[in-house]
């Protein structure tokens, strides 16, 4: 796994630092032709890039290392990272790369790269050995034969592709508050927008590297406010707001409440499990009541991956799941190559708003009574393995099961549960505690766990 000798802007599921001390132009070029030389595609490779103000001169870059080693590109410029994973999807492709950093401070950029049909590439499955081969030369002469490089525009197929979710003439003319803070979201939901009725309020709209209004990454608190105070104003039916590369979206019903992306996890496997009735439902260790009490219900089958998308999609090919989602907003999707996407779940959400004529308020707060939650809380500790292992034991005799599928999950009968698991890129723990119809117990437990942390 990534650890302190590798590249520090190696991580576990993508490439990712500050520039130009752990990621510059020279690196991103022999990342490309290092990417060429482990994976050997045999087809061309899409490149596309976000909005910030390092990522043209990165994506160069990497296409001519590409090139370099004797395969052709395709640039489809500024894009999100799941048009990427749609173009690789199509014929005639060998894999795609982004570059992004998506919801990182300005002063740092990434790359995301995917094999053939969207197939991602972590630590587990060529990342190290990409990062070895950048880090110690170890790359293959030029080719003889250089690659060319297209420039390609693949907005209205991935537009199509996206709109084969819904059923459009379900569709109500809802009004929408839409917040891509400046990130890459604006230019895709104008695409959409052009085949769908709803009345749309734009905030921040404007692709800026800059980011004027702060790093777009709604998971922060603090970033949730505007989004929140603008579908209040604007009496609208629901607000969405994207990180920078859009691969994740977040929901706010009509009173500006924020909801929590454990609770879309149940919401859309109930909805997807109506057309693919049986279907197994892949989900993170994190949270897990509710998801797994409402496939039940809904005659489908829950699978257990760890968290992160790379382990998301490879248990969703080997078993042919119809649907995978974390709590993180990251939601996954069989027929969009078991890829994640920012745009089809709320897309999804307005359908069943439409179908319903209910508020969005209405059709969550029930699964937040039956499961409230602590939402993930983290903690900068010195030593997460000795945290972990310190909560293991003070609960070990108190709890009926067990897992240490991705940190430690424990839960106590019916009544609360948590999980535990340290980041894979800084020395924070991350903490989850629910609770079945008890949010007084839940908010005792969270703090009295946060309090044994803290002493530890």
């Amino acid at each position: 796994m990534v650890n302190e000798r590798n590249l520090p802007a190696f991580k576990a599921y993508d490439i990712r630092g500050k520039v130009p001390d752990e990621l510059n132009e020279d690196m991103a070029y022999d990342i490309g032709r290092s990417y060429v030389a482990e994976i050997r595609p045999a087809g061309a490779i899409v490149v596309g890039r976000d909005i910030r103000e390092t990522s043209p001169d990165f994506s160069k870059a990497v296409i001519r290392g590409i090139n370099d080693s004797g395969i052709d590109t395709v640039d489809i410029g500024m894009c999100g990272t799941e048009m990427v994973y749609f173009a690789s999807s199509l014929e005639g492709m060998g894999g795609g790369v982004m570059v992004t950093a998506s919801h990182n401070p300005r002063e740092y950029n990434g790359i995301k790269l995917v094999r053939e049909g969207a197939r991602p590439i972590s630590a587990d499955t060529g990342l190290l050995d990409i990062e070895r081969r950048v880090r110690t030369g170890d790359i293959p002469v030029h080719s003889f034969s250089r690659g060319t490089n297209t420039v390609r525009d693949v907005m209205d197929e991935y537009v199509e592709r996206i709109l084969t979710f819904i059923d459009r003439k379900d569709l109500k003319p809802l009004k929408v508050v839409a917040n891509p803070g400046n990130g890459c979201a604006g230019p895709a939901m104008d695409a959409l927008m052009r085949f769908l009725p709803f009345r749309v309020e734009r905030i921040f709209f404007e692709p800026d590297g800059t980011f004027p209004n702060g790093i777009p990454n709604p998971l922060l608190i603090e970033n949730r406010s505007v989004t929140a105070e603008a579908v209040r104003k604007t009496g609208a039916d629901m607000g969405v707001a994207w990180d920078g590369d859009f691969d994740r979206c977040f929901l706010f019903d009509e009173t500006g409440m924020y909801i929590e992306g454990y609770y879309l996890v149940g919401f859309l496997a109930k909805r997807i499990l109506g057309k693919n009735p049986g279907g197994m439902i892949v989900h993170d260790p994190r949270l897990t009541w509710n998801t797994i009490d409402i496939v039940r219900e809904n005659g489908g089958e829950t699978v257990l991956s760890k968290s992160g998308h790379s382990f998301i999609k490879e248990t969703m090919r080997a078993t042919g799941a119809v649907y995978g989602g974390e709590m993180s907003a990251h939601h996954y999707f069989r027929e969009f190559s078991c890829a994640d996407s920012g745009m089809i779940p709320w897309l999804l959400v307005a359908q069943e708003l439409s179908l319903t004529g209910a508020a969005l308020s209405t059709l969550v707060a029930g699964r937040i009574r039956l499961y409230p939650c602590s939402g993930e809380i983290n903690r900068e500790v010195a030593d997460p393995d000795r945290i972990i292992n310190a909560l293991k034991r003070n609960y070990t005799g108190k709890a009926t099961s067990l897992s240490e599928i991705d940190g430690v999950s424990m839960e106590f009968g019916d009544r609360w549960r948590f999980n535990i698991r340290k980041s894979n890129t800084e020395p924070v723990v991350r903490l989850n505690v629910e609770s079945r119809g008890d949010r007084e117990l839940m908010k005792a437990k969270t703090a009295e766990i946060l309090s044994l942390i803290d002493r530890s």
